[in-house]
């Protein structure tokens, strides 16, 4: 008998579904099932592909509030914040299905003056099969950031969703069947993590993660083993920056929602705030202000839900009594906001930088409040982490400059988390944060390989590439080379330094 996987509401413990594990047999058959897919989805081509998944955008679109309300059920989250995603990924699918041809389609390359006789080229053809391994806080959103990419790209897709997720990623690959009914381009595969290292195993020509770092770690070593390339979205400790001439109620607000909305389970999300402390004092007061009527529940009018995996609520009861036991102070909950299943939002002050509510991703509704002298103290308590995710600032008159100093892949200024609703723009980042990246033109690329064509047009002078080329030719060579790049470089004389 085969072993059985019960998808349960964090909010209720009740049970949402019962879905069979696939082992390694199980996930070796989708990957060849998709190789055969891969072959038929490379030749329909670009228009061909662009209207099929024109059509899921469509299914999708109409049945958003069906989607959502299975992310609810197995989430906990609001319905709302459910559609939102929803919503997002459709937009992102349009986005990447639109523009797969003009970024992956064949481009012409000058082929310079010393192959001037060659017409050069280069085209991203797709890899073949896609691995996706996705998480459990945005199970809509974040895998289909990989998986509607790799699909415009022309690959197919094996997708093992988060065990606390399963039915979302059921749901996406039967609307995708809706279409293609005879050709498994997204397939599920369903279990813990000896189906994901199955998968990571197996032979895909890609794989895609979005987890923890140290997860990122495993697999990596497990992709390793066939020297199967990875693409990894790990965790963050995003920093938000307010320098003193920012607009403080929308610093404060946004603040408040990156670090308080879906329970703070958000990878891109607010948990360090860095201050300039001529405004400290009035954006801890709007803060405490705005945040006084968020909470937690399960009830309709609820901000926000539960912790969707149960293990997450000690490590946050952890740093925020470790912060208080260090001196810092909660203007804003405490220890008392830490339940069984939900956490109330919290935010400390006077957090000693080498605490582990600062130094350790958190994954909950928490947030630390730190005053800074002016922003290059700010810039460097921002960047003094291993992590390099997303970061925002809020300043009038340098945001732009400062948000170019901030160590992350992305930066919000005046917004928070803004980036990831662009469909255009890349989305990863540096450090423990992984590597690679989804959405924009990158994401399609990440799905693909560069194909490089020189076709010679005409014969050229000297026929480089030649055991018949004479010592003419090659003092022709020389000449050539020393016109084009030996002029002698403008720069500034050195002056010897004087003691």
């Amino acid at each position: 008998m085969s072993q059985k996987l019960e998808s349960l509401n964090p909010a209720t413990g009740d049970v949402v579904g019962i879905h069979a594990i696939d082992g390694p047999a199980e996930v070796d058959a989708a990957v060849a099932r998709a190789r055969e897919a891969s072959a038929w989805w490379g030749e329909l081509g670009f228009e061909g592909r662009k209207r099929v998944l024109g059509q899921w955008k469509g299914v999708l679109a109409r049945r958003m509030g069906q989607l959502a309300d299975v992310v609810h059920q197995e989430t906990g989250k609001p319905h709302a914040d459910a559609q939102l995603e929803v919503g997002l990924a459709i937009d992102h699918l349009s986005w990447a299905a639109a523009h797969a041809e003009k970024v992956l389609g064949p481009h012409k390359v000058f082929a310079g003056l010393l192959m001037a006789n060659q017409a050069a080229s280069v085209e991203y053809p797709p890899l073949g099969v896609i691995g996706v391994i996705g998480p459990w806080n945005y199970p809509v959103f974040t895998p289909m950031g990989s998986i509607v990419y790799a699909l415009a790209a022309g690959n197919a897709v094996v997708y093992k969703p988060s065990e606390y997720t399963p039915g979302v990623g059921v749901w996406l690959a039967e609307s995708l069947a809706q279409v293609v009914p005879h050709h498994p381009l997204l397939q599920v595969v369903i279990g813990h993590g000896e189906t994901g290292a199955a998968l990571c195993r197996s032979d895909v020509d890609k794989l895609a993660f979005t987890g923890s770092t140290d997860t990122g770690k495993k697999v990596m070593a497990a992709c390793a083993e066939n020297l199967t390339p990875v693409l990894i979205e790990a965790g963050g400790k995003d920093a938000l920056i307010v320098d003193e001439d920012a607009d403080l109620p929308a610093a404060a607000e946004a603040a408040i929602w990156g670090a308080f909305s879906n329970a703070g389970q958000t990878c891109a999300g607010v948990e360090r705030v860095y201050v300039h402390e001529r405004v400290y004092d009035a954006f801890l007061e709007q803060v405490t202000e705005q945040a006084k009527g968020i909470h937690a529940g399960a009830h309709q009018g609820a901000h926000f839900g539960p912790m969707t995996m149960p293990g997450q609520v000690e490590v946050v009861r952890r740093h925020v009594d470790d912060a208080l036991a260090r001196g810092a102070r909660a203007i804003l909950g405490g220890p008392e906001s830490v339940g069984e299943h939900f956490v109330q939002p919290v935010v400390l002050t006077d957090v000693p930088h080498d605490s582990c509510a600062i130094t350790e991703e958190t994954f909950g509704p928490t947030m630390t409040v730190t005053r800074v002298g002016d922003m290059d103290e700010a810039v460097e308590l921002a960047n003094d982490t291993g992590f390099g995710l997303g970061s925002s600032v809020f300043s009038r008159t340098r945001g732009m400059e400062l948000a170019r100093r901030i160590r992350s892949g992305m930066t919000a200024v005046n917004s928070v988390i803004s980036f990831v609703g662009i469909p255009a723009l890349p989305f990863g980042g540096v450090g423990d944060s992984g590597f690679g990246r989804i959405h924009g033109a990158d994401g399609l690329k990440e799905f693909t390989y560069a194909k490089a064509i020189a076709r010679q047009r005409v014969r050229p002078p000297m026929l480089l590439t030649s055991f018949a080329r004479s010592p003419k030719h090659d003092a022709a060579f020389a000449q050539v080379i020393n016109v084009l790049h030996g002029r002698a470089s403008q720069l500034p004389k050195l002056r010897r330094s004087v003691r």
